[in-house]
């Protein structure tokens, strides 16, 4: 990438080390999630767990140890299950998370280098072009047809173009270039963008219970209350009666056990466990059992496709001349018109390609094996791609005042502006850069 017209030095190793320090990493930082204190906090929560626990308990008390043991263990199985699937769904969440950690470009000792998004601090300057997602807030200090969608933070899916001229000169964390390319100096990073303060905010919301554990929560207590008031009747009718206080104890609880069906949240707990356990052989990451049971009320499920599988990239495929009358291929043998239209087209592309047929263009004009014109060069006026129908025109010059002026664009705003009389048939001699 040529930044030679820019005159843009970027930061240093040494300052970027000091702002590292200073300012931290480009990540977003909120509360740790589901360690395995808190999958165990949330097994001790869960309704079925608890009543388990409850009916186990019992029989111990009662003297039927096998029926509590027995019940003890299925608890056990049941959260163990649920441990083991929830340190596999936070793994594999984690490395998803690093897997999809874009990289980003940025201008670091008079270079544009590659980084990850992480490693991206204040006063760098960040490259953002077509088709790539801004990783921190910044002010644009150089811009090209640049436009981005801003919907993730605005709602509205119109896209804006910026320059830094304008009042609202800056991109954001999260946004998506539409079309052009960018150079802005970043201002804010990881949980000071805009995107991470709205994703601050968001740690206040309480999640919401699901409609299978609100009726297990509430059956739970129904039960509750008719075994308390069923132990507390038999307890009064049979102390009473006989005077003997542990046997009435254990009378009045063995009836209340009875009232508890402990078969219920055992099956329960073993079907969404279960059910868990099938979504993650299937590839799908389940971070709760509850999942299984939520998933289980959805009545409409929403997708998005684009149909397509693309590089994002494009290559130049064939080329071909008025001289030579020929379809050709840019890997054979090519003439010297065929190879002055390659260099005509990438003049006339931006200096710092966005475009993917731009940066394919570029990419044809390196392989073509000539000295490289491209650092004796700097852009020195832009006729920017407008008009109906478009075209756009650059002004190159070199330090001995060579210039090299390029249009693209349709043939009628061409022509027009070349003022060709009526009757005239261009060759492809004048479509060639003027060379002054």
């Amino acid at each position: 990438m040529q930044l030679d017209h820019l005159d843009i030095q970027g930061l240093n190793s040494e300052q970027v080390r000091l702002a590292q320090e200073k300012f931290g990493k480009n990540t977003l930082k909120y509360k740790q999630e589901s360690g395995v204190l808190d999958a165990l906090k949330s097994l001790a929560k869960e309704p079925m767990i608890l009543l388990l626990l409850v009916a186990a308990l019992i029989y111990f008390v009662s003297g039927k140890p096998g029926d509590g043991i027995f019940l003890a263990s299925a608890i056990i199985i049941v959260s163990a299950i649920s441990l083991f699937q929830d340190s596999r769904s936070r793994n594999a969440l984690q490395k998803l998370k690093n897997l999809t950690q874009p990289n980003c470009k940025v201008i670091r000792n008079g270079e544009a280098v590659e980084i990850k998004s992480e490693e991206l601090v204040i006063g760098d300057y960040l490259i953002v072009e077509e088709g790539t997602s801004v990783t921190a807030d910044g002010a644009i200090v150089h811009s090209n047809d640049f436009s981005v969608n801003e919907s993730i933070l605005t709602g509205e899916s119109l896209s804006v173009f910026k320059d830094k001229e304008k009042e609202d000169h800056f991109i954001y964390k999260g946004t998506t270039v539409n079309s052009g390319l960018a150079i802005a100096t970043i201002t804010s990073i990881g949980n000071e963008t805009k995107l991470g303060k709205i994703g601050k905010s968001l740690e206040s919301i309480k999640e919401e219970k699901t409609p299978l554990e609100i009726q297990i929560s509430s059956f739970v207590k129904n039960l509750v209350i008719a075994g308390t008031i069923v132990f507390l009747v038999v307890w009064a009718i049979n102390y009473f009666h006989s005077y003997d206080l542990l046997d009435s104890l254990l009378k009045a609880l063995t009836l209340a056990m009875s009232i508890l069906p402990e078969e219920v949240p055992m099956a329960f707990s073993a079907f969404m466990a279960i059910g868990a356990w099938r979504l993650m052989k299937m590839g799908i990451l389940v971070k709760q059992m509850k999942t299984v049971e939520t998933l289980g009320s959805a009545t409409v499920i929403c997708t998005d496709k684009t149909g397509t599988i693309t590089e994002n990239r494009m290559s130049l495929a064939k080329l071909f001349t008025h001289s030579t009358q020929n379809i050709s291929s840019p890997d054979a043998e090519l003439a010297a018109d065929e190879k002055q239209l390659i260099a005509t087209a990438m003049w006339a592309s931006e200096p710092i390609p966005f475009d993917p047929m731009e940066v394919a263009v570029h990419d044809a004009y390196v392989n073509l094996g000539l000295e490289d014109e491209r650092p004796d060069f700097k852009l020195v006026h832009e006729y920017p791609l407008q008009g109906k129908p478009p075209m756009m025109t650059h002004v190159f010059k070199n330090n001995s005042g060579k210039r090299i002026i390029a249009a693209k664009g349709a043939p009628e705003a061409l022509m027009e502006v070349c003022k060709f009389t009526v009757g005239y048939i261009p060759v492809v001699e004048r479509s060639l850069p003027l060379v002054v």
